[in-house]
């Protein structure tokens, strides 16, 4: 074999090798990212309601009480959904709030938790979802009124309340498990924007986080998070937590219902036992709030 031919075999391996690396590393990132679509649960509202209702594709209708917001599609068709953005789009819509073309979403776009997540983590499911088949659908617009319509507003409500810490505060122990359940339960899956009561102008209640809402909402009753015997989840083991993340069964044999059972079929129950378990420990480690709500 000429010395020649010997460098073009060679480098013909090589090169096969660094394909096959990197299409190796596309799938694996696509797959991390397709676990943290979960945790984060875009798929729960990014797909509108209905058994025809095809996932990411947005139009789920979100009731407030300021209006109703539809949600977009998060696919990567080039018109209609988010196939003309980067990464860093997706960064600076997830933990800034804010549009590719400058504009401020509104807060019913949880950014105020995802605000916590590392970039590497976003970059990961904007990976998994550039993975995915585009699906042209225009969504509806919102259907809001003024003054709670006027995205400038949104330059104010972030000064109010936007905090680049995230909607609760970071946990500051060293145990690594509660930490983890930390970000899961408050960078991921924001579960505090559902759970904590707000103000008149949509502002968390940052005195009562996770305590639940006790009166009549558009989504109804939520319940109280915290480890409360009376009104909370204090009676709840760590292994009941879990097991309601994983089925959507309460300690009591009730299943869950309405928002939350998307929440669990499309988001925790795809997540290991091992992140379930963290996210139960850092709930048990709450300070216990006295609110009454139904569970």
């Amino acid at each position: 074999m000429s010395v020649k031919l010997l460098k073009i075999l060679v480098t013909v391996i090589f090169t096969c090798i660094s394909v096959t690396s990197f299409s190796f590393a596309q799938v694996e990132d696509v797959r991390k990212g397709e676990y943290l679509a979960a945790a984060a649960g875009c798929m729960s509202c990014h797909t509108a309601q209905g058994s025809d209702a095809v996932p990411y594709a947005g139009g789920h209708a979100l009731k407030t009480p300021f209006g109703t917001f539809f949600t977009p599609n998060i696919t990567p068709d080039m018109e209609t959904g988010i196939g003309s953005w980067t990464s860093n789009d997706l960064i600076k819509a997830m933990k800034q709030g804010i549009r590719p073309d400058g504009a401020h979403y509104f807060p019913a776009f949880p950014y105020t938790s995802y605000v916590r997540l590392t970039d590497e983590d976003v970059k990961l499911i904007y990976a998994y979802l550039m993975s995915l088949k585009p699906v042209r659908n225009e969504v509806s617009e919102h259907m809001i009124s003024p003054p709670f319509s006027w995205r400038w507003l949104q330059f104010g409500w972030k000064i109010l309340f936007f905090d680049e810490n995230g909607s609760a505060p970071p946990y500051s122990g060293n145990d690594e498990v509660v930490k983890r359940g930390d970000y899961l339960v408050n960078a991921l899956g924001h579960c505090g924007e559902c759970h904590t009561p707000r103000n008149m102008l949509g502002g968390l209640d940052r005195d009562a986080l996770f305590a639940g809402m006790p009166y009549d909402s558009t989504a109804g009753e939520i319940p109280n998070l915290t480890p409360d015997m009376q009104t909370g989840i204090g009676d709840w083991s760590e292994s009941d937590i879990v097991s309601f993340l994983k089925s959507g069964m309460k300690p009591n044999f009730d299943d869950v219902q309405g928002t939350m059972a998307d929440v669990i079929n499309h988001g925790t129950s795809k997540l290991t036992d091992e992140d379930l378990k963290a996210m139960a420990k850092y709930l048990k480690s709450l300070n216990p709030i006295h609110n009454k709500t139904s569970r």
